[in-house]
């Protein structure tokens, strides 16, 4: 399951509310194109804007979809700055039938180093399901460090790190303390590539939201070692990566999946909708990777 191309699932909304038919057709639709996992209210499904009634459907229409499927591991997003929440929150998943949780490093409140690892120890332990830490300094100001990275590999429980810092150095690091004991899993898109030749497992990927086929093909040969055919599908979908985060994530997708015909481009705010420029280039970069006509 934290192998392959992930997809950091998009959460679709129709006037306001969670568009729970298109959530299925879109579940169902990854399992057909080669996605190993869905990671469903992560910050691609626009986690923040949420009740915690709406996260809590979406994690379970997502379950119910990937277990019929046969095919589909479920990762949900479970994580937040308390950590009795997140705790309650992973238990919850798993008594659902989630296979593991995406656990973001708490944001706003910024803990120590030491306040990390007793978030993840204790989610890990008192929560009943595998782990994913999500290193994302941009937006939880605080990053996790590698040798608290190294610490947490130790626990029971804890098994992938979403890495992303942008930091391959870091990433790097990660691997050499942990020995491979817990899996690495790409954070950005266009450092899926690079990921592999350090030894990572794969990526929770945006763009595949989109194209779940090509980014399921780089992966399958990142992990066979075929750089030359990973490297060709790198740069055919590289247009679209530049695109797609032209402004915050989840806005370029949300604008993608509108143009694919896949579900409304609908946001909540503060998300606000591709500018004018950007939708342009968007929607060129989405002939180029033959995703539209």
């Amino acid at each position: 399951m934290f192998t392959g191309s992930i997809v950091a699932l998009v959460t679709p909304f129709q006037n306001g509310l969670v568009d729970e038919a298109k959530l299925r057709e879109l579940v169902r639709w990854h399992a057909a194109e080669g996605t190993s996992a869905v990671v469903p209210v992560g910050t691609t499904g626009e986690s923040p804007t949420l009740s915690g009634d709406e996260a809590r459907r979406v994690i379970s229409i997502c379950i119910e979809e990937a277990k019929a499927s046969g095919k589909l591991g479920v990762i949900a997003g479970t994580g937040s700055y308390s950590t009795a929440k997140s705790v309650e929150t992973t238990a919850w998943a798993k008594a659902q039938g989630a296979d593991a949780a995406l656990v973001v490093c708490p944001y706003y409140n910024k803990p120590t180093q030491e306040g990390i690892f007793l978030h993840y120890k204790a989610v890990a332990e008192d929560g009943g399901l595998p782990v994913v830490i999500y290193t994302i300094p941009g937006r939880s100001v605080v990053n996790i460090e590698p040798s608290t990275i190294a610490r947490l590999a130790e626990i029971k429980n804890i098994a992938a790190v979403k890495e992303a810092s942008g930091n391959l150095t870091q990433m790097s690091e990660i691997m050499s303390l942990t020995g491979g004991r817990i899996a690495l899993l790409s954070g950005d898109d266009p450092l899926t590539l690079p990921m592999f030749a350090i030894g990572g497992s794969g990526v929770i990927s945006v763009t595949a939201n989109v194209a779940p086929r090509a980014m399921a093909a780089l992966c399958a040969a990142g992990l066979k070692g075929d750089y030359e055919g990973a490297r060709k599908i790198h740069y055919e979908l590289f247009p679209l990566f530049k695109a797609l985060f032209a402004e915050t994530n989840p806005i370029g997708i949300k604008a993608a999946m509108e143009i694919a015909g896949r579900c409304s481009g609908e946001l909540r705010l503060p998300m606000t909708p591709l500018g004018s420029e950007n939708r342009k280039k968007l929607e060129a970069a989405l002939r180029a990777c033959k995703v539209i006509s």
